[in-house]
């Protein structure tokens, strides 16, 4: 085929529009997680919502891998773009794992599980505003990555009240879940990194 044709072939997609449609759904399985823990939900919607997710990012990928020219280097959306899927992927499994163990929700998974969704609405909002307002999207990465500390000491808090009971199964099976819950916070904050070097990379 003449390269004028392959040229000619260039795909209009927006990489910024199904970033942001994959951090749509990340946030409101979050959402539906929070409701799950407090009683309000149904695990098939957090199934539901990360089944739509996985699509999209599946739709992400193809587009990438046809598209010639990306708005941004695609190792940064390919990298961006799993990071938002592992952040909805801890959602699901806090679910998948609570059924495994047989426990229920409590204050402890419920306030994490709201750290989770806040981390989530701070990568949404830097996202919608990373193509038109870079340094808007920067304050929002800030915000996105205090999540990590504050829920290590909601952790931390968890473990403490934990340790001072008596039933060494549901102390076992408490602890997996509450360390799944601490390590989603490096998933938010490693999406939180990439966005801000998509940033310098504008600059």
């Amino acid at each position: 085929m003449a390269l004028w044709k392959i040229f000619g072939q260039r795909r209009e997609v927006d990489f910024y529009e199904l970033l942001l449609s994959q951090s749509e759904k990340t946030l409101s399985g979050c959402q539906a997680l929070v409701r799950f823990l407090d009683n309000e939900g149904e695990p098939e919607e957090l199934l539901k919502l990360e089944q739509e997710a996985d699509d999209i990012r599946r739709i992400l990928i193809d587009e990438l891998n046809q598209t010639f020219i990306t708005p941004m280097d695609r190792e940064d959306i390919f990298m961006l773009s799993r990071a938002i899927d592992d952040v909805l992927d801890h959602a699901y499994n806090t679910v998948k794992e609570m059924d495994i163990f047989e426990v229920e929700s409590n204050e402890f998974l419920l306030q994490m599980a709201e750290l989770l969704q806040k981390g989530a609405e701070e990568l949404l909002n830097a996202i919608k505003h990373l193509k038109k307002n870079p340094n808007v999207a920067t304050g929002y990465v800030v915000r996105a990555k205090r999540i990590e500390n504050k829920m290590n000491d909601a952790y931390l808090n968890a473990l403490k009240q934990l340790f001072s009971g008596t039933n060494v199964r549901l102390m076992l099976s408490y602890r997996e879940i509450y360390r799944h819950f601490n390590r989603s916070a490096d998933t938010v904050d490693d999406a939180a990194n990439i966005i801000s070097d998509i940033v310098v990379k504008m600059g």
